[in-house]
């Protein structure tokens, strides 16, 4: 493109401001969500999208994002450059106004984007208001313009630095420690999760994440680059590079139909877990909407036609549901639309109703193409469709079991349960607990109004590798289901959770702070991830970290969670001191339990949360699956931290 092309094009009269910024910094969260990890790592993905926009509008292939040593940030990429002539209505530089006015972008002026991600406009001036320092340098036109900012507003007006041959915007901005007061630290692989999603929901674009606060064995930064050039259809050969495929090759599709832009990959694999994930403009809408509705549509529709012309359901003695045809279905679908409609709890579940029929009629043909040029592959995805089925029958028995029990037996709550007294969900909370020592010991160090014990025996069923009916057969998994007050959901969503008569508003999983109670977490998380994914969006599921050491001497004790902090004690109790290494909750007495990892004053709980959906997806998959290469590799990577974050 020509610079007058370009000045034509896209100019300061291109950019729009919406509203002041007045609310920003007294009320965030509306705005980011929160002030805690997500929304500190949303500034970073507030910024990249602006760069995504101008990747979608074609003028845009490189994107670089860096962690600096002081975990501020900066993003850079080499699109058209933010205009920088004076804007006619605000009387300033567009780039000001961009920085400085909430809503004020090129996303509103169709004839610059036809489509856009991020907050809708909110994005990069949000940023800078809620950063303590903010510096804007755009090449463009030949020349270099820079403007700094603190906590939203400007130190100078906009000027030009020299000239240049580059173009592009780079944003350098520092989140502001009054806003974030719980966390200022930027997480890495959080990051690098989040811009790899990017790459392959964006075939074309080059994007790098660098951490300059770490150094690799070599000395070198840690760094990583993240490029797609087949997009979803590679994304979901890295979803599920831990599963086994059971047809040749990944079934996709790109194209328009009536007017909404529509990519689709999947594939079937030996698994009996259901993985859709649906995204509109690059947003994850893990709530689903109107484009999973045209999937599930175009998906049932086609493959129950060709199951029922192929005679291969003729002997079948019941009718097969939606729910069979997506058992061991890993699937994405990637909408573009203009002007998105978002309804539900999180704003994550798209409304457009257009987009149904247009997801719908671009899956119908993709998979009538498949199956009609792939006889071989469309027989074995029947034959695990019918196996589906007959399993949905086998647990559906298994369900009604379970609501049999706990009909009979006068509230259903097991008999291991030691329940506590308080009514009101909100204030209870409930220990899940390895073996019945430390449950007994749980139970004597509680405090017995708000805290309810379920001692649970040995490692639970790995739900990963267990076909459903084997799920709510096992006796571990229903007590859960049962102390939770919550039933197993209906035929139609075998998942769906009735959270409103969720018994305790705080579930904490309590293991041993070794290997085997890592491992027993990781089972519990994994079932809750698969079977109650609702409790851990809602923000109900938490893991309790009991210390590792008790350290005395004399009539000084203090408790350790890892080796530095122990050393550290010994170093201040005077260099030498007695060391107790706990090897699991049963070695503590009830009141040591108490004081460390069930009294509200002094206890750490963590607080599991779904960052990314389809990288959780993966690395449960991973974990608790049957390839044994890529588990040891992840465990050899990670075993430093002694913890994975869902």
């Amino acid at each position: 493109m020509s610079d007058e092309q370009n000045k034509k094009g896209y100019g300061a009269d291109s950019i729009q401001a919406l509203e002041g910024m007045e609310h920003v910094r007294k009320r965030p969260s509306m705005y980011i969500g929160d002030v805690g990890v997500r929304g500190l790592h949303h500034l970073v993905y507030e910024v990249v999208d602006n760069s995504i926009d101008e990747a979608l509008a074609g003028h845009c292939d490189t994107i670089g994002v860096w962690i600096n040593e002081d975990n501020s940030i900066t993003v850079q990429d080499n699109g058209r450059g933010i205009p920088v002539d004076i804007h006619k209505k605000e009387g300033v530089s567009a780039l000001e106004v961009v920085m400085t006015k909430i809503g004020a972008g090129g996303k509103f002026d169709k004839d610059s984007y036809k489509v856009s991600g991020g907050l809708h406009g909110v994005g990069v001036s949000c940023v800078n208001a809620l950063s303590e320092h903010l510096k804007a340098t755009v090449f463009r036109e030949g020349k270099v313009w820079e403007q700094e900012y603190e906590r939203g507003k400007t130190l100078y007006p906009v000027k030009s630095t020299g000239t240049t041959d580059q173009r592009g915007t780079t944003v350098t901005f520092k989140p502001d420690p009054i806003i974030f007061t719980q966390v200022l630290e930027y997480n890495y692989d959080t990051l690098a999760s989040r811009l790899r999603e990017l790459a392959f929901l964006n075939k074309g674009i080059t994007i790098t994440i660098t951490d300059r606060r770490h150094k690799d064995e070599e000395g070198n930064e840690i760094s990583e680059t993240f490029h797609s050039t087949e997009g979803l259809k590679e994304f979901i050969k890295y979803l599920d590079d831990t599963r086994e495929p059971i047809i040749a090759d990944v079934i996709s599709m790109e194209g328009e139909k009536n007017g909404t832009p529509v990519e689709v990959a999947m594939i079937y694999n030996t698994s009996y877990s259901e993985n859709l994930h649906s995204y509109v403009n690059n947003i994850n809408t893990h709530e689903g909407g109107t484009h999973l509705s045209g999937f599930r549509r175009g998906l049932t529709t086609t493959l129950k036609k060709y199951a029922d012309a192929s005679g291969m359901l003729d002997k079948l003695k019941f009718d097969i549901s939606g729910d069979d045809f997506r058992e061991g279905l890993t699937a994405i679908v990637s909408v573009k639309v203009s002007e998105p409609q978002f309804e539900g709890q999180t704003k994550t579940k798209l409304g457009n109703r257009e987009v149904t029929s247009a997801v719908s009629q671009a899956v119908s043909e993709m998979l009538e193409n498949y199956l009609e040029e792939n006889p071989q592959d469309a027989k074995t995805i029947v034959q695990k469709v019918i196996l589906a089925a007959q399993a949905r029958h086998a647990a559906r028995k298994a369900r009604e079991m379970v609501q049999r029990k706990t009909v009979m037996s006068g509230g259903g709550l097991p008999g291991k349960l030691s329940d506590c007294s308080e009514q009101d969900p909100e204030k209870c909370e409930v220990f899940l607990v390895e073996g019945d020592s430390a449950g007994g010991t749980a139970k004597q160090g509680r405090d017995r109004n708000f805290q309810a014990i379920l001692p649970l025996r040995g490692k639970i069923l790995n739900v990963e590798k267990a076909m459903q009916h084997k799920v709510f057969e096992n006796e571990e998994i229903r007590n859960i289901f049962t102390a939770l007050g919550v039933t197993i959901g209906t035929e139609e969503d075998s998942k769906a959770l009735n959270l409103e008569k969720l018994r305790y508003h705080k579930i904490v999983i309590m293991c041993d702070a070794d290997v085997d109670g890592s491992h027993i977490a990781t089972l519990i998380l994994t079932f809750f991830f698969r079977y109650m994914r609702d409790l851990i969006e809602a923000g109900h599921v938490y893991i309790a970290t009991p210390p590792l050491y008790l350290v005395k001497k004399g009539a000084k004790k203090s408790y350790a969670w890892d080796d530095k902090e122990r050393d550290g004690i010994v170093e201040s109790f005077g260099g030498s001191a007695t060391i107790q290494r706990y090897k699991g909750l049963g070695e503590m007495n009830a009141e040591q339990l108490w004081d460390t990892t069930m009294n509200p004053e002094f206890r750490t709980l963590r607080q599991v949360t779904i960052d990314n959906g389809t990288e959780a997806d993966r690395i449960f998959s991973m974990l608790m699956g049957d390839e044994v290469p890529p588990r040891r590799e992840f465990i050899e990577k990670n075993a430093v931290y002694a913890n994975i974050d869902a």
